[in-house]
């Protein structure tokens, strides 16, 4: 039965909390010491979740009534009543509560746990730093493309294109949760199209010369610093991991009786296997002594709870006289795609496959992570097998045969 502002009004504390409910998920919480509060019951992702909705009498019935129908429209919606009010606040003002910034905020924290946190970090800088302080006050379904322009333009100005480009990414993703949210009817991201200066793409340095391979290989054998760096600057021309997933790499996740490396790609969030030549798992055995009983692989130097800082390896390879503009550490992966292909003469298909690319069979499916293991088992100990000859100076004799 509904409450009425007479029951309300009546309604005495007891030694235990008494709940008096109204309809659709609202009641009233009379505490032992005599508060009364309003809560709005609810389910969101099969979990169920409290929302309070005010203080009895500041908020009278109608009040709290029409505070529940206003979440309740927000779940039709597919929006958490909780995360919404979070990024209100979070905005400064629930007058705001269609502002650009809690919209945008509302949809970074629905996406970002899907993200690499790195990449998350970079998304919420930039709307913080780039766009909120211009546009965020404003109501989302009217931001128009000349005032979106004149904001990139600010980013542009600085010298920065391709962190322009990327914020108008973020606009437009923005804009379309806006959309389908209800809160805003077109995107204008979209007139801006051709409207910032291009991109230039710049690859990572790489060196794909097999010759010089060698060289570099016993260049970099001379570091004489920690073990879990020197350890590093060997695995990643042997594994050819990008170097986010390399530095974070925990040991829960590798198996060195099985000579296998499991774990999630940061870029696509999907398993991947790094099976490990005997070389990896050589080099692992003899760093797990030190750094087995914790959690990474390649600690920091500073705070072993935390893995090693992006910086180390690309610091430690600069010292030893390997300047960035010749190698860089992610550069190992184009290394390792032109001579597994032009000088091995490894199936295309096995490379990608290792490389946690979006290979395709012929039925246009996305390819099983698990497919093709035995083979590419084989390819990653030839690879390494090829790398300790380049290193000891061996010739380099192109093959035409193709992996098994």
């Amino acid at each position: 039965m509904p409450l009425t502002d007479t029951a309300i009004r009546n309604a005495k504390p007891g030694p235990k909390p008494i709940r008096l409910r109204d309809e659709r998920g609202l009641y009233l919480e009379v505490a032992p010491s005599g508060g009364k509060w309003w809560r709005f019951r609810y389910l969101f992702a099969g979990k169920e979740k409290l929302l309070s909705m005010g203080t009895y009498p500041d908020v009278g019935l109608a009040k709290a009534r029409e505070r529940r129908d206003e979440a309740r429209k927000l779940l039709a919606d597919g929006i958490d009543p909780s995360q919404h009010r979070k990024a209100a606040r979070a905005a400064g003002t629930e007058r705001a509560a269609n502002s650009f910034e809690v919209v945008a905020r509302e949809w970074y924290a629905k996406m970002s746990p899907r993200w690499a946190a790195s990449h998350g970090d970079k998304v919420i800088r930039r709307l913080e730093r780039d766009l909120f302080p211009w546009i965020g006050a404003r109501p989302v379904a009217e931001v128009t493309a000349p005032e979106l322009l004149t904001v990139l333009r600010r980013i542009e100005g600085r010298g920065t294109v391709e962190t322009a480009h990327r914020a108008l990414q973020n606009c437009g993703q923005v804009f379309r949760y806006a959309i389908a949210t209800g809160r805003a009817e077109r995107d204008p991201s979209g007139d801006l199209r051709g409207a910032l200066a291009p991109m230039k793409h710049e690859h990572f340095a790489a060196v794909t010369d097999a010759k010089a391979i060698g060289p570099l290989l016993r260049k970099l054998d001379g570091h004489a610093g920690t073990l879990v760096v020197q350890s590093a600057i060997r695995l990643a021309p042997l594994l050819f991991v990008r170097p986010g997933e390399l530095r974070t790499a925990e040991w829960a996740d590798i198996d060195l009786d099985g000579a296998e490396w499991r774990y999630t790609v940061t870029k696509t969030r999907t398993q991947h296997i790094v099976p490990l030549a005997s070389q990896a798992v050589a080099v692992l055995r003899d760093l797990h002594p030190l750094t087995g009983r914790g959690r990474y692989v390649f600690p920091g130097a500073r705070d072993h709870e935390n893995p090693m800082s992006d910086a180390a390896i690309r610091a430690a390879m600069q010292r030893l006289g390997v300047p960035k503009e010749v190698m860089s550490v992610h550069g190992w992966r184009a290394t390792a795609r032109t001579i597994l292909d032009e000088v091995l003469g490894v199936r295309p298909d096995l490379i990608e496959h290792q490389l946690a690319h979006a290979v395709k069979d012929p039925n246009g499916r996305a390819y099983n992570r698990t497919a093709h293991l035995p083979q590419r088992r084989e390819m990653m100990q030839q690879w390494a097998d090829w790398l300790d000859r380049q290193r000891a100076g061996a010739e380099v004799i192109p093959m035409r045969g193709n992996v098994a």
